[in-house]
This record gives structure tokens, sequence and C-alpha cells, in this order.
């Protein structure tokens, strides 16, 4: 019954991917986020199912292993594109600093001044990078590990909701600065929505987020001391 409940998670989060993947390549919306849907598909078969969360979560401890082998496989197309990378090397480490500083410092003045606790305003500063680097920048400056996390997870989902709607707005159509900047301030999602685009956005996406990660990383001791 275990194996079986176990295998019965996995299937519908694929078959959940699958489908709204397919329905993101026919349409193209931007509001047709893959994630956002994927996991709607899912919360709402397993409540109408009457499971409980807890009995989706070896299914998801499964898929979650595959997350390591997937973060090496997004090194393939920055191979790939491995003339962008020689070509704008100083613009990319400057314009992803930029990024990643602009972010952590406009995010934790607005929760400070607007009145939110010191405990959450070190959980927000951290919201642009992946959760393993959100979670000890917080844990180490007072913060809340758990609601650094959720921060991560909103930051992502809105980034890669508005993330390339909002560029286009702006004008920018070059593939190196759209995957820099859904990767810097979206992270994985952002990168996932980069790929969809293309080769040079998601290598470029992909490349941003570990830099976005190291850099916040660095920068977290002057902007938490500014905050302070």
């Amino acid at each position: 019954m275990y194996s079986l409940t176990v295998t019965f998670t996995i299937v519908i989060t694929v078959c959940a991917y699958v489908a709204c993947r397919a329905l993101y390549l026919r349409y193209g919306h931007p509001l047709l986020n893959i994630v956002v849907l994927s996991a709607g598909v899912v919360i709402a078969i397993l409540a109408l199912c009457r499971m409980p969360y807890a009995t989706y979560v070896p299914g998801r401890d499964i898929m979650t292993l595959l997350l390591g082998p997937a973060t090496v496989g997004l090194a393939v197309p920055l191979y790939r594109n491995r003339h962008l990378l020689r070509k704008y090397a100083l613009a990319i480490v400057l314009s992803v600093a930029a990024g990643a500083f602009s972010a952590m410092v406009t995010a934790g003045l607005i929760a400070r001044f607007g009145g939110l606790p010191q405990e959450v305003v070190m959980s927000i500063v951290p919201k642009g990078v992946s959760i393993p680097f959100a979670i000890e920048i917080a844990r180490l400056y007072d913060g809340i590990p758990a609601l650094a996390a959720a921060f991560v997870v909103a930051t992502g989902t809105l980034g890669s909701l508005m993330g390339a709607t909002f560029l286009t707005r702006l004008g920018i159509t070059n593939p190196v600065a759209r995957g820099l900047a859904l990767g810097t301030v979206s992270h994985a999602q952002g990168t996932a929505a980069a790929l969809m685009e293309g080769q040079e956005q998601g290598s470029m996406a992909g490349l941003a987020m570990i830099l976005a990660g190291i850099l916040t990383a660095l920068f977290a001791p002057m902007v938490m001391l500014l905050l302070n």
C-alpha cells in the first residue's frame, strides 16, 4: 500500500507537469505558469482523494533527490553558450552583483519601514536566491528559516509569472539580459521560465542564479549591518 501511494503521488506530479507544460507551449501565456499550475493540479487531486499532505511527502522526497542532477544539468546549456560567457564575463558579474545587492536592500528597507519585526526583515532580505542559500543566511542573522523559504518561493513564483512580461514591456529583448534578470531575481523558477524562452536565456539564467546565491551570501553582512 505504501509503495502504491508513493508511486501514485509521483505519477500525478509528473502527469500534472507534462499537461501544464503542454498547455503553456500551446498558448504561451505568461499566466500559464507551469510550476504554479502543476502545484494547483496536484493539490486539487490530493484534496479530491482526501489524501493528507503527509502522504505526499515520501514521493516528494524521492523527486527532490533529482534536483541535484537537474541543477548540474544546467551546465549543459551554459557550456553550449560558453562564447557568451567569454564575451560578456565582466558585464555578467557586474549586472548580477547589482541586481542581487539592490534586491536585498530594497526588500529589507521596504520591510523595515513597513514596520515589520526585525526577524521578518532578516528573513526577507535573501528572498531572491535559492532556498538552501536563503535558509542559511536567515539563520546566521536571526531570521526565521521557514519564513525565508516561503519568501523565496513567493519571489520565484511572482518572478516566473510576471518577469518575462515585465522585461518585454520595458523593451528588453536581448536574450542575455533577459536570462540574467530572470535568474538573478527569481532563482530556479526564473531559470525555468528563461529556459522556456530559449537556450541562451536559460544558460544565462542558470549562471545568474548561482552567482546571485554566492554574491548574496557575500553581501549579507553589509546589508544586515545597514538594516540594523
